[in-house]
């Protein structure tokens, strides 16, 4: 045993390395609403009943975030349409926009509220933020006017855009981002003429933002974590689950162990959208997530993150995502293959019909290689390694590559690839890699039941994804989704007015 005299710089030590560690994280909070939507109409709506909708919301909001910094949060995001939410005409949504200056002009409208004209939402946010000490992230409409000397410049005189605010713990606003890729329906808004890459500081890390469907391309997602150096993204949206690969929780988790950065994700809640699914994801792994396709409540989470991630000494290293794939031949297993169609996607496909065994499927330029141990083969359950490498989207085509080990509907093989919510069969063990001609390589595990599989499975530097003990539960998918930025098609609506 020591003597006292020796065990007292320990002590100091250890406590000292603690509130180290302790001032590089922080408590981070999102919140998933079920928002209050307005009724459905072409027409214009006066603006003290959008104001009305609008603080309707943002009651709910309020209470979230007053919970958040009860709890000691330091940052909130909110989803995306949280505040008005969606369905809207061009027309129809002008009522709910205001003018958002940019952040350069130093303004706290909590104490300064017609500064830039009437603004009520930025009003009411600011303070919200700077009553309860906490940044707050909420997604609103701007618009700004313009004239014939912009040949851009549509009929009606404005530019209208789907807009992210922050405001720091004083009411400042810190951060306005307009969302760059607009998804289908969006044609309430116009589209940027230039990508913005938006960035802010705080005293627990550099932070970026985006939204929604931005997560699936380059700018400005790629460009705020490999150019910018942000060590978290905040990340407001209204994600409709698609099965089997872009759920919202298997897909912005993988986002962010692909990234290697932390990723505060708010979902909107509306189970007849299939909108549900949040959570605080960092490069190891989910930190809190939730998914519940059942009910109607809102639900919040908070979570302890690092402030720097790329700091920890359990950062994840750099993966070269083709090393071991490419190292190998092609695994001797049956070679039959079929094609199926995940949504509209054609896949190759193979039929694991044995307890174990080794597969190797390819696609174009893509190979996947597959080995795996089942618990224990079930006649009622199938389920197919397959490999597609090619664009997708219907007018907005962007480039995949995924290697999948995914359970079929049914036994019937011209079900694979459709909608698989619920498994009985456990793994022991699997081992999934690919030939990828990219270094954006997401990894996404999938439980029955719609379940993340936190601390159960791994990337080596050699691009395997790996199960690490046996699977806890039975398994839905493993899946590589890979994004060939630079395969894409161009945009054909992104000069559109």
């Amino acid at each position: 045993m020591l003597p006292s005299q020796a065990l007292l710089p320990a002590v100091v030590f250890a406590l000292t390395a603690l509130q180290a560690l302790a001032s590089d994280t922080f408590l981070a909070a999102v919140y998933e609403h079920a928002v209050i939507l307005p009724h459905a109409t072409e027409e214009p709506v006066p603006p003290s009943d959008a104001l009305a909708l609008m603080n309707k919301n943002m009651d709910v909001l309020e209470g979230a975030i007053k919970e958040a910094a009860r709890q000691g949060a330091r940052i909130i995001v909110t989803p995306e349409d949280g505040i008005y939410g969606w369905q809207f005409t061009r027309e129809s949504i002008y009522p709910y926009l205001e003018d958002i200056p940019d952040p350069a002009v130093n303004w706290i409208p909590c104490t300064d509220p017609s500064r830039f004209g009437a603004a009520p939402v930025q009003e009411r946010l600011s303070c919200m933020a700077r009553n309860n000490s906490i940044f707050v992230a909420a997604n609103i409409g701007d618009k700004k006017p313009c004239d014939s000397s912009d040949p851009s410049c549509p009929r009606d005189g404005r530019y209208q855009y789907n807009t992210d605010v922050v405001f720091d713990p004083q009411g400042k606003l810190v951060a306005r981002y307009h969302k760059y890729n607009l998804f289908r329906g969006e044609t309430q808004f116009n589209y940027p003429k230039e990508p913005e890459a938006v960035t802010f500081e705080t005293p627990f890390g550099k932070f970026g933002i985006f939204t929604c469907f931005d997560i699936l391309f380059h700018e400005p997602a790629v460009v705020l974590v490999s150019k910018m150096k942000v060590d978290t993204v905040l990340f407001p949206t209204a994600w409709m689950n698609v099965l089997p690969f872009l759920t919202a929780i298997e897909f912005h988790s993988a986002w962010a162990m692909g990234m290697r950065v932390n990723l505060l994700s708010a979902n909107t809640h509306n189970t007849s959208m299939a909108m549900t699914g949040d959570g605080l994801f960092t490069p190891e792994g989910p930190a809190a997530s939730h998914y519940d396709s059942a009910t109607e409540g809102g639900r919040l989470l908070l979570a302890e993150l690092r402030a720097h991630p790329r700091l920890s000494p359990t950062y994840p290293p750099a993966i070269n995502w083709s090393l071991y794939a490419t190292s190998i031949k092609t695994f001797p297993g049956e070679n039959y293959t079929f094609l199926g169609a995940v949504r509209k996607d054609i896949f190759t496909f193979s039929e694991l019909r044995h307890k174990d065994g080794n597969y190797t499927v390819c696609q174009g330029d893509l190979c996947c290689h597959l080995a795996y141990q089942m618990s224990k083969k079930r006649k009622d359950e199938v389920y197919v390694l397959g490999a597609f490498d090619g664009l997708h989207g219907s007018l907005i085509k962007y480039h995949w590559q995924i290697c999948t080990l995914l359970k079929c509907p049914s036994t019937n093989l011209s079900t694979c690839g459709q909608p698989v919510e619920m498994a009985q069969t456990k793994f022991e063990m699997f081992s999934l890699s690919g030939t990828f001609d990219t270094s954006y390589v997401f990894p996404e595990v999938l439980y029955s039941g719609v379940q993340l599989a936190p601390g159960e499975f791994e990337v080596l530097r050699d691009g395997r994804l790996k199960s690490k003990h046996g699977m806890s539960k039975p398994l839905v998918t493993a899946t590589l989704f890979g994004r060939l930025y630079e395969k894409d098609q161009p945009h054909p609506l992104r000069n559109s007015s």
